[in-house]
């Protein structure tokens, strides 16, 4: 996941970083990295909070922009590395974040919920962000994409079963609390 996400960074981080004059062309490597790396610190930050509900807002592609607190805060991350770790100005490595981290978001989320897009999935991004510790929740979000399982699962009753739901259903028993909603226990 982590290659994926510098990937992306470096992909969409061209005109942030690049052909930022602010930015000596001698650290735009180690700035495209770190903001990979710190990215993917972060998302494992919110992922092991256990509130799961931030991640499942940012996956369903809901408000990604630098005004959704779980991004401005992700920006920040990212920004105050960049000032502390390389040197970079306050300003710059904010206007850098804000112009990277939103764009890779995007591009994330949308590669990881289309269903023609193999490199990626929302079962192996929930893997790799919780580190392999919750198998339950990619369980689940592999049953909810692969069968589109409506049979009680609408936790909030919005009338869908999306990652808000999923989230609820890992704090209320995970992959068994799904199973038993499913067979009536």
């Amino acid at each position: 996941m982590l290659d994926q996400l510098a990937q992306l960074v470096k992909e969409f981080g061209q005109d942030a970083v690049v052909k930022n004059d602010a930015i000596p062309n001698d650290k735009n490597d180690a700035v495209l990295e770190e903001t990979g790396n710190s990215l993917f610190s972060s998302l494992q930050k919110i992922a092991s909070s256990g509130d799961l509900s931030q991640i499942a807002n940012l996956l369903q592609g809901k408000d990604i922009d630098k005004k959704n607190p779980v991004v401005h805060g992700i920006i920040s991350n990212v920004s105050e590395l960049l000032t502390q770790k390389l040197g970079i100005n306050a300003a710059t490595a904010t206007d850098t974040a804000t112009n990277i981290i939103p764009k890779v978001l995007n591009i994330l989320v949308e590669r990881a919920r289309d269903p023609k897009n193999s490199s990626i999935s929302i079962s192996e991004l929930l893997n790799s962000l919780t580190g392999g510790d919750s198998p339950e929740h990619a369980g689940i979000m592999e049953a909810i994409s692969t069968y589109d399982i409506h049979f009680g699962l609408d936790q909030n009753t919005d009338g869908k079963v999306d990652l808000d739901d999923a989230a609820e259903l890992t704090k209320k028993g995970g992959l068994g609390g799904m199973m038993g909603k499913l067979f009536g226990k």
